[in-house]
């Protein structure tokens, strides 16, 4: 398959990497990780006003999609700026609320979606995922236990993590939305776009963490000429953007399998989503040495990508459950 992106998408990626970078989202993330979700929402409202949550909405219910692709090409910029907040989720939500055919639900969510007014989050409840992604800033925290859709009502404290900007917690009670078959079929769907999403959030991510560190190995000097010089340095980064140019027609090619319906489009997605996400947590360590000891301080704002690098290797999808998905017969 033969595919490039198109000049209205190119165009799209480049106003929001625009936008991204002078709202400074560096402070952006360190006011959410301290649970001021001020900043957070002003930057969510003008992701909306951007479109950003329309490509995940249908037409019916205001919005331009599900338009896989182009989600695609948002979530590497949203990951290059490391935009904090349940974005992932949110666009999560939208896909299961779409595809679990209850119109009354989907108007009432939906549209608010689209225009940014509900920032959402999603949490598939199991033994090893019992936390919702900052439930304590969402608006509304659909949760799927077996065949069962709730909204839930409150949540528990906010735990620990290891990215500060990633707020879990536990969703608790709330009432029934939907129950049976249709729920479970739908939460499948609403994982692999929440999966495929993650992937291109991890790939402009390590985009952004091998260009930070490029530039920091061409100033840095040792012995009188830039480290950057060095041959195991350049072998270093040569690795990084490779592994990273090898995920991105991976994360494409999923999405396009996606938007067409593929049956195989869940093997795609979770090939995309391990080679993406361990291609960032390698810019992660890359970015982390060649920084030397600066790289470990808080201070640094490339502190804030190495933590999310980690967190997005796991989410919606370890490493290992990718590949057993990839090579299951």
């Amino acid at each position: 398959m033969r595919f490039l992106l198109d000049d209205g998408q190119r165009d799209f990626a480049r106003s929001l990497d625009a936008m991204l970078t002078a709202a400074a989202t560096a402070a952006v993330v360190r006011s959410w990780a301290a649970g001021d979700t001020g900043p957070g929402r002003a930057l969510w409202a003008r992701l909306a006003e951007a479109g950003v949550f329309t490509l995940a909405v249908p037409e019916q219910y205001d919005g331009l999609g599900p338009l896989p692709v182009d989600l695609t090409v948002a979530f590497v910029e949203l990951g290059r700026h490391a935009v904090p907040g349940p974005l992932v989720e949110t666009v999560a939500a939208a896909a299961l609320l779409d595809r679990l055919g209850d119109a009354t639900t989907a108007a009432a969510w939906l549209p608010g979606i689209a225009a940014g007014k509900v920032v959402g989050s999603l949490c598939l409840l199991s033994r090893d995922c019992p936390y919702a992604l900052d439930a304590d800033a969402a608006d509304a925290v659909f949760v799927v236990e077996g065949d069962t859709l709730r909204l839930a009502g409150a949540h528990g404290p906010v735990q620990h993590s290891l990215d500060p900007a990633r707020r879990p917690s536990r969703p608790l009670g709330g009432a029934v939305l939907a129950q049976g078959p249709a729920v479970t079929v739908a939460a499948a769907h609403a994982a692999e776009v929440a999966a495929l999403a993650t992937a291109a959030q991890a790939l402009g991510l390590g985009r952004a963490l091998l260009e930070r560190t490029v530039g920091y190995a061409r100033q840095r000097r040792q012995f009188g000429v830039p480290i950057g010089s060095f041959q195991a340095v350049k072998h270093r980064l040569a690795d990084t953007l490779v592994a990273l140019e090898f995920a991105q027609p991976l994360v494409h090619a999923a999405a396009v399998a996606l938007g067409r319906g593929d049956s195989t489009s869940g093997r795609d997605i979770a090939a995309a989503k391990v080679t993406a996400g361990e291609a960032a947590y390698a810019a992660a360590r890359t970015a982390l040495q060649l920084h030397g000891a600066l790289g470990y301080t808080e201070e640094l704002d490339l502190s804030l990508w190495i933590r999310k690098a980690r967190a997005l290797r796991s989410s919606w999808g370890t490493p290992s459950a990718c590949r057993a998905r990839v090579l299951a017969p």
